[in-house]
């Protein structure tokens, strides 16, 4: 008999990539979780990692015994649940990217806690790949996330398109115009956004450009980041829709670097509870029209 603690090592250590991180996520020592998956590995009588320096492979085992280790997880959580569900408290679980504006979040939260005051909401941030992960284990109902590459409606609902902008300091001195340019960046310091989407894009950019800017501080806070900025510190390119809350900011697109990013809120994979169906139509459609609103012109 597998004991389920085991199996949330293991699926902690696959989306972590880092039996470090899977720890921290199991709120267990490290020494403690490779405990657990050795035990779990003698149990299957297969090894289900392999280690390196750097990082955490699955290995051939381990990648068989994936899909059966999140259904009996999954189920066991929805047994839970349903168990535990009360009829006069629906609860909506929404996992959120760390880059999205902390901003048209607070907005959208506000105004679906009017529209549903009873319901519950359970958070949690974290990168794509987590909160993918999540979503496809039941354990998020719905995600606010970045789509990469074709745009599935029956997956989810664009929220957002928007373009990145160069951010300095509003006491800086630059040369008047619409948009900045690399060279004209080359002696400002560089503040890090470590969790954008598109660093190494940004990264190339200068590159290509034969501009070695210096690097003066790097997070994955963008509020920190941008809060730098203002500060004087350096610069940095970031979401639109992320810039425009920060004071003492100014900001242009980055000539020659046309990225863009489409925020989509990712739907259920999995049933909802009846008490939450209608719950859920509601925060759809209150992201949607919080979001427009927002659009950049």
């Amino acid at each position: 008999m597998l004991d389920l603690y085991l199996l949330k090592y293991f699926l902690a250590v696959v989306e972590a990539g880092s039996f470090t991180k899977a720890a921290e996520q199991c709120y267990v020592t490290q020494p403690t979780l490779s405990t657990g998956i050795k035990k779990l590995e003698e149990q299957l009588g297969h090894q289900l990692f392999e280690r390196t320096r750097k990082r955490v492979f699955v290995t051939e085992a381990g990648a068989r015994f994936l899909p059966r280790a999140r259904a009996i997880f999954n189920e066991c959580n929805m047994a839970v649940q349903d168990m535990t569900a009360q009829e006069d408290a629906p609860l909506l679980r929404l996992g959120i990217l760390s880059t999205v504006s902390g901003d048209l979040i607070r907005r959208l939260l506000s105004a679906f806690k009017q529209e549903c005051p009873a319901v519950i909401l359970e958070i949690e941030d974290g990168s794509e790949q987590e909160l993918r992960n999540r979503l496809a284990d039941r354990a998020l109902d719905f995600v606010i996330s970045v789509e990469r590459g074709e745009h599935d409606s029956q997956r989810s609902t664009t929220l957002l398109e928007e373009d990145y902008l160069f951010a300095v300091s509003s006491d800086q001195s630059f040369p008047k115009g619409a948009v900045f340019t690399g060279a004209g960046l080359s002696d400002t310091p560089m503040v890090v956004r470590s969790r954008c989407e598109v660093l190494s894009e940004t990264s190339r950019y200068f590159t290509d450009r034969n501009i070695r800017p210096r690097l003066v501080y790097r997070t994955p806070n963008d509020v920190r980041a941008l809060e730098m900025v203002a500060a004087g510190i350096g610069g940095t390119l970031a979401p639109r829709s992320t810039i425009g809350p920060i004071d003492g900011l100014q900001a242009r697109p980055l000539k020659g670097f046309d990225y863009r990013r489409t925020i989509v809120l990712m739907h259920p994979i999995h049933r909802l509870g009846e008490q939450n169906i209608p719950v859920a139509k509601v925060f759809q459609e209150t992201a949607q029209a919080v979001f427009s609103a927002s659009v950049p012109s």
